[in-house]
């Protein structure tokens, strides 16, 4: 019970001492009023949950009881099962998570459902045209052998895309600048700018 009066005696302390809100406990474990009468561990707080509509690869996807802040990549993957959209970094830094919003890349690790519901999202499942198993890019992918584990390809390849849709024919500079921000860890950065050059060649604008 010394312990206990303790931890009470300095949580009543923080309390006359700090002007923090009734939700937050800096020892959430233990949850008792009688111990925190008045505090309460942050994670009981009750979050506002919400209905979104979300538009992905041309269809109409509604996530029911979710956090709005909720990020985007994980909306994808835990929530639609899309996995072709990685996790790397979780900070926006890294380029592996990159998905097209009304076509123009972003990183989805960063970026919350509810900055982008109603708007047209594509990912790497939904590149590929209707008509097509493949996008060109993923076939100049293919011909030039550009992954090697892979798992940063498919954020490279929405980049890329969304690159060749503002330059259709874009020079080594171009792509160095616009391919900056998505990191391969096996350096495969030479391929990959082959591979886009393949790509704009055959005309390849979206």
């Amino acid at each position: 019970m010394g312990v206990i009066k303790a931890i009470s005696s300095l949580n009543e302390a923080i309390g006359k001492a700090l002007p923090l809100p009734s939700c937050i406990c800096i020892f959430p474990s233990l949850t008792s009023s009688t111990f925190f009468p008045r505090l309460t561990p942050f994670f009981f707080q009750s979050i506002a949950m919400a209905k979104i509509q979300l538009d992905v690869n041309g269809e109409s996807r509604t996530l029911s009881d979710i956090d709005p802040n909720t990020p985007l990549l994980w909306a994808l993957r835990d929530h639609l099962q899309m996995i072709g959209t990685k996790f790397g970094c979780g900070k926006g830094l890294c380029g592996a998570c990159t998905v097209h919003l009304n076509g123009t890349a972003i990183r989805s690790c960063s970026t919350p459902i509810s900055a982008v519901e109603g708007q047209s999202i594509t990912t790497i499942e939904g590149l590929a045209s209707e008509t097509d198993d493949l996008h060109p890019l993923q076939e100049a992918w293919m011909e030039h052998d550009v992954p090697q584990c892979g798992y940063c390809q498919a954020g490279q390849i929405m980049n890329a895309a969304a690159l060749l849709k503002r330059n259709s024919n874009p020079s080594d500079s171009d792509i160095d600048d616009a391919m900056a921000g998505n990191i391969c860890r096996c350096g495969t950065y030479q391929r990959i700018r082959k591979a886009i050059h393949t790509a704009a060649m055959k005309g390849v604008s979206a």
